[in-house]
């Protein structure tokens, strides 16, 4: 939890929602255009929902008394914080159609997506996204892993950037998502981007995303002391971080990681000859269980790294 953080709501578009390459799915709705309908509807009943709230609210003390007050919907309530710029929506997106669907339904109910996630095609629609207003976090060159992926080329981060979008370099997968910074110099090599600019694009531009770059994302008196030392240039493949600093302290230094991990190679080495004098005087031995464990995603985006997909 960060004190003073805005409100943010995930909503997603295409195969997430409708699932068809499924043949066993019964979700609903199973098509691109009840995917816009289902959204239409959503913000109209919100509105709805609202009239008849503030109905009941101006009635007269005598009337109101006697009226039929309207049931609580949280659900419409969380949809009103969208209409009404308390909630922000982070959307996840590939295909230019349904960006573009998501900014005009978006614009007809008078919001504005805060940023599109994921966004493969983004260099299609850089322009139409700087006009309405929303940001785009990207993978840096994944592709060609599922179907609504075949179009996307590693330089949409740049593109998007040279159009005027905030953007931000995301993954979804375990380890990519630890080397952020490793992501973000591909797009120096694909699309020419300057190393200060490739830099903010996992440091202040997410922070920007989220509201929060008046707490963190640079450093900056007054802001979340949050820092990361490097042994090399940050976004060079050989750099390694050095320490963490999070709040002041250090949580991880890596010449005391060393130690530690000299420390671990001693135990294990004593607990192993322990095992093995114990068999030696006889006592019972068990065989050791598969050491590979199952390696879990959030359940709309599965990493084409993963091993099983199921």
């Amino acid at each position: 939890m960060i004190r003073g953080a805005d409100a943010f709501i995930k909503f997603a578009l295409g195969e997430n929602v409708k699932r068809t390459s499924n043949p066993n799915s019964i979700r609903y709705p199973q098509t691109r255009m009840g995917v816009e309908q289902v959204y239409v509807d959503a913000f109209a009943n919100a509105r709805e929902y609202e009239k008849t709230w503030n109905a009941y609210n101006t009635l007269p003390p005598k009337e109101k008394s006697a009226a039929i007050r309207p049931r609580r919907d949280l659900v419409q309530e969380t949809i009103l914080e969208i209409l009404n710029k308390k909630r922000f929506v982070t959307c996840h997106s590939y295909v230019q159609s349904e960006i573009n669907m998501m900014m005009k339904v978006a614009e007809k109910f008078n919001f504005r997506i805060n940023t599109f996630t994921h966004i493969l095609e983004g260099y299609k629609v850089a322009d139409k996204m700087k006009q309405h207003g929303a940001a785009g976090s990207t993978f840096s060159d994944w592709w060609n892993y599922k179907w609504e992926v075949r179009y996307a080329i590693p330089y949409n981060a740049a593109i998007m950037h040279k159009e005027g979008v905030l953007t931000a370099i995301n993954s979804d997968d375990p380890d990519m998502g630890r080397r952020l910074n490793q992501e973000a110099a591909k797009s120096i090599k694909y699309g020419g981007m300057s190393e200060e600019d490739a830099w903010k694009m996992v440091t202040l531009n997410p922070a920007k995303m989220l509201h929060l770059d008046n707490q963190m994302g640079s450093i900056k008196a007054g802001k979340s002391a949050d820092v990361v030392l490097w042994t090399d240039h940050p976004l060079s493949v050989y750099a390694r971080a050095e320490k963490t600093i999070i709040d002041g302290k250090v949580y991880f230094d890596l010449e005391q990681d060393k130690l530690r991990n000299k420390e671990i190679e001693v135990e294990r080495a004593r607990l192993i000859q322990k095992m093995k004098n114990a068999k030696k005087a006889g006592a019972p031995t068990k065989k050791e269980g598969s050491g590979i464990k199952a390696e879990f995603h959030c359940e709309d985006e599965l990493s084409p790294f993963a091993t099983d997909q199921n």
